[in-house]
């Protein structure tokens, strides 16, 4: 078997840069779990108040995929139809037959966790010396390898469930297939692609059909997808180096044998394992870009869970935050209709909107500083457009106009001042309303924002990726699956 070397042909990324990257992630969970932790047990004694079971999975989630982090494990799930050899493939991988095989279908029956040696740590695979040389002082990875069963032999609600699962939990997704692709396997794998993870084509039992290449699959997939009724271009799939060849498990072949002495008989002979190409493109996936892709599993899934949890605070505080905005919306109503100073209705308005933002971030259970509140309140003002703009105009106009008909000395100018007064204050109060409705969806929508949320991470490392990266081709998809500003 040729001994493994590290890639030299691809820009490697900086290591302080992807360390740094899986420091903020981890520290993004921390601050996710921590405030939802301290939220539920606030509000545990409530009357007729219980966490629901999905909450409670995504907290469990969150803390699992933290303690992933904090023991640098990253995952890679292996898919595939039935007797594809995807036990095989793992097994050459390690070097070692901890998976069951067989010539019966469906020897994996629920998905199989195997912790590949540590890397950086004197492993005996060549993968894990030739990793070794990019641990320089930080702690070493760490691999789990997931084996599933295969796809068409579960009932469909079951696989998809288990696939999405799997697929979650994954940094990169390997599809394994052997001969002809099929159709069932090529929407296998337009769904998979649906977790917005990295995947490779592993082409196996290769000694089988010496005629394939990559492009020949690549080729194959494109005729697949002009029939398919999948929209999805095949380009965004995969392309072709992304396609890996294997002989897993070779075939035994019969071989003649010839003596010195001149006899001649046959007998049968195991080729060697093909796998070489597979380890070498996980080489140099993990160290291009293992953390980084680590990193961003990590904050998709808290960002998901986030807004899962926020939208749930929401609606238990829905009673609570209605009164408050009520009382804030009368409040601002009042004191502008009474106020006979046009820039004290301006300034004191904006400070009443920013003080109801306040409360109800605390009522949610979101911490937020004056300076957050005044861009909260900016956002929402450009957002909300006219209507705001249009309160701000009308009461800068209706409180000149007031404060000249409270400088008159005539019934007339009274009742002026008091129909001027009731109807700037009715506006105030219809755009504090608005504003307070406004900044409940922003709550909810933007807590994932600021230093440390896992959207403003997210779009910094997107940024931030190289061309080269495996995940680059993602960039613009996973951004659009976000709502994050376009790439």
């Amino acid at each position: 078997m040729t001994p493994l070397t590290p890639p030299t042909d691809v820009p490697k990324p900086s290591s302080d840069s992807q360390e740094t990257q899986l420091t903020r992630a981890r520290a993004s969970l921390r601050q996710v779990l921590n405030r939802y932790s301290a939220f539920f047990r606030g509000t545990r004694n409530r009357p007729g108040f219980a966490v629901k079971e999905p909450l409670q999975r995504d907290m469990e989630q969150l803390s699992t995929t933290l303690n992933k982090l904090e023991n640098r494990v990253i995952r890679i799930s292996v898919f595939g139809l039935v007797s594809r050899g995807k036990s095989a493939v793992l097994n050459a991988l390690i070097g070692q037959n901890v998976l069951p095989t067989g010539p019966l279908n469906g020897v994996t029956r629920t998905p199989q966790v195997v912790s590949w040696s540590s890397f950086g740590k004197g492993a005996s695979t060549d993968l894990s010396n030739s990793l070794s040389l990019y641990s320089s002082g930080s702690s070493p990875l760490q691999v789990e390898l997931i084996d599933t069963p295969g796809l068409d032999e579960i009932d469909g609600q079951t696989r998809a469930q288990m696939a999405e699962d799997v697929a979650r939990q994954s940094d990169l997704i390997l599809f394994v297939v052997a001969g002809d692709i099929t159709r069932t396997e090529y929407q296998a794998i337009c769904n998979l692609r649906q977790s917005q993870k990295p995947l490779l084509l592993v082409f196996n039992k290769i000694d089988l059909y010496p005629e394939q290449t990559r492009q020949m699959i690549y080729q194959n997939l494109q005729r697949l997808a002009a029939r398919s009724r999948s929209s999805e271009p095949v380009q965004n799939l995969l392309s072709a180096d992304e396609i890996v060849l294997v002989a897993a498990d070779p075939a035994p072949l019969q071989v003649r044998v010839e003596r010195p002495d001149g006899q001649v008989f046959y007998e049968w002979e195991t080729p060697p394992v093909q796998i070489d190409a597979l380890k070498q493109k996980i080489l140099e996936i993990i160290q291009r870009e293992g953390k980084t892709l680590m990193a961003l599993n990590a904050l998709v899934q808290a960002r998901e869970a986030e807004s899962r949890l926020a939208s749930e605070i929401l609606e238990l505080r829905q009673p609570e935050a209605e009164a408050l905005i009520w009382r804030y919306a009368r409040y601002k109503a009042i004191a502008i209709a009474l106020n006979p100073i046009a820039v004290l209705d301006l300034v004191g308005g904006a400070f009443s909107d920013l003080a109801m933002i306040r409360a109800l971030a605390e009522l949610y259970g979101l911490p937020i500083t004056r300076h957050e509140a005044g861009k909260i309140w900016k956002t929402i003002l450009l957002s909300s457009g006219s209507l705001l703009l249009s309160e701000l105009g009308s009461g800068l106009v209706l409180g000149m106009g007031k404060s000249a008909a409270a400088g008159l000395d005539s019934s007339t100018s009274f009742s002026a001042y008091a129909g001027i007064a009731l109807f700037q204050g009715a506006i105030a109060g219809y755009g504090a309303y608005t504003v307070g409705r406004a900044a409940q969806v922003y709550l909810e929508q933007g807590c994932s924002w600021g230093p440390q949320g896992a959207s403003t991470i997210i779009q910094d490392i997107l940024s931030r990726l190289d061309s080269h990266t495996i995940i680059y081709r993602l960039r613009q998809e996973l951004s659009q699956e976000l709502g994050l500003p376009g790439m």
